[in-house]
């Protein structure tokens, strides 16, 4: 909800405007002079200000609105006078003032004048918050060579102004590749604006594409800026594009070919300048040969196609995420933090994860939640991870823990009985006893030796 400061020293004016606003949606502040209201501006988030110019209870509008910006410099002020002195106007404006309107103020006068500069506010404390939760820890985490050649990928493309469209199952991490996209781009120090089109009704994708004005619509009581205008500079994300209308779909295809939109209900049109980067989870040439999905948007967003891979293809990259998670996860956790034994990771590379890197993640946050120890045994992981193939084996490794026990002298055991179980029942072939394992022949060879297996002498 957004916060707006109402500055007059006449109380009939406070009390109309306020109670005006506060009917549409707005949380108000009342200041009867200029002192209040840089008192509460320093003390309170405050996203648009409108601020009388004459007042006589201590300073003026015109030194209030250079405090403010003093203060705060991207902060949104509308000056407001029953005088229309043209020079005045001139002066706020070039001090910093967005708008300048004429008393007597009508509801719908005030609403056309702030509106604009509220949804900018909306756009940054968005982006505050995107910012806030994606980090430089937030790339792609993993030594893989699928993820080592996605990064290489998204750094060549960030370099570009060129459309990508991102490709992947449920849970690959599509948004992050496009905010990584997105912050090593020229356009990182602008908006980043997603806007996932499967989880919008039809008939709200084009209000939120394009924006609308006041009344193009049942319930559009105030005027919204669009996905589009909002993004105008940096970067839109739109999220499972195969999911979008085909009219969505053509007005899309003519921002992208003209960098023009035009807002429901109005006949305005507004020249952007937007990169597009595009995401999917369906095969949209199908959706092409079902005539779901349009072949000339295709093209024009596949300038350059990024593949996701799935989970099941980097397997090797497991413990790294789940250490990752659950370091993340534990920073806002109360208990006292968590371990996994290193024959758990087995476990987790021994399932097919459907739901990808999401679904990992959830089953991670689970066993922090679950288990009473310190030590997440693979044990624990079999309880609750549908895994596919006889974890036999782990649990028997698993049946090894000993309380007072160091973990990896623990470990060591277990793992070393594992492989020698293995080797038993695969008559000590090195090469398929490395496969049942899933680890490399070398790998396989170097932990023989570290736990000193030998193959017994015939008898």
């Amino acid at each position: 909800m957004n916060t707006i400061l109402i500055v007059d020293d006449e109380k009939n004016i406070l009390k109309m405007l306020s109670q005006g606003l506060s009917i549409k949606g707005y949380k108000t502040l009342t200041a009867a002079s200029g002192e209040k209201a840089l008192q509460i501006c320093t003390s309170q988030d405050v996203d648009l200000v409108l601020l009388d110019i004459m007042m006589e209870n201590g300073i003026d509008g015109v030194e209030t609105l250079i405090k403010l910006l003093e203060q705060q410099s991207d902060l949104n002020v509308v000056m407001m006078s029953a005088q229309q002195d043209i020079e005045i106007a001139l002066k706020t404006l070039e001090l910093g003032a967005k708008r300048y309107v004429t008393k007597p103020v009508s509801m719908d006068k005030i609403l056309s004048n702030i509106e604009p500069f509220l949804e900018l506010s909306r756009l940054a404390k968005e982006n505050e918050i995107l910012k806030s939760q994606i980090t430089d820890e937030d790339e792609m985490v993993g030594e893989s060579p699928a993820i080592s050649k996605l990064r290489a990928e998204i750094r060549q493309v960030a370099a570009s102004n060129l459309g990508v469209l991102i490709s992947g199952e449920n849970g690959t991490g599509k948004q992050l590749v496009a905010n990584a996209i997105h912050r090593y781009s020229k356009r990182s120090d602008k908006p980043f604006i997603p806007l996932n089109c499967a989880a919008l009704p039809e008939e709200l994708v084009e209000s939120e594409l394009f924006g609308h004005e006041r009344g193009a619509f049942t319930g559009a009581d105030s005027m919204r800026q669009g996905r589009f205008e909002l993004a105008d500079g940096g970067t839109l994300f739109l999220d499972e594009i195969g999911d979008m209308t085909l009219k969505a779909q053509a007005k899309v295809l003519r921002v992208l070919e003209y960098g023009e939109v035009e807002r429901l209900g109005s006949q305005q049109i507004r020249n952007v300048d937007v990169r597009i980067i595009a995401a999917t989870n369906k095969d949209l040439q199908e959706e092409i040969t079902r005539e779901q999905f349009r072949t000339d948007l295709y093209y024009r967003l596949k300038i350059v196609p990024i593949e996701v891979p799935p989970l099941r293809q980097r397997l090797e990259d497991i413990p790294l995420l789940v250490k990752y998670f659950a370091e993340r996860l534990q920073k806002n956790m109360a208990f006292a933090p968590k371990t996994f034994a290193s024959e758990a990771y087995a476990v987790f590379q021994s399932y097919n994860w459907p739901g990808n890197i999401r679904e990992l993640k959830n089953i991670v946050e689970r066993l922090l939640i679950m288990v009473n120890r310190e030590i997440i045994l693979p044990i624990d992981v079999v309880e609750i991870l549908p895994v596919e193939k006889d974890q036999t084996q782990i649990l028997d490794a698993a049946a090894a823990y000993q309380p007072n026990m160091p973990l990896s002298k623990m470990v060591d055991s277990a793992e070393a009985e594992c492989i020698l179980a293995a080797l038993n029942e695969n008559d000590w072939n090195i090469r398929k006893t490395a496969e049942v394992l899933e680890v490399e022949r070398s790998n396989l060879y170097k932990k023989m030796n570290k736990y000193e297996i030998t193959r017994p002498e015939a008898s």
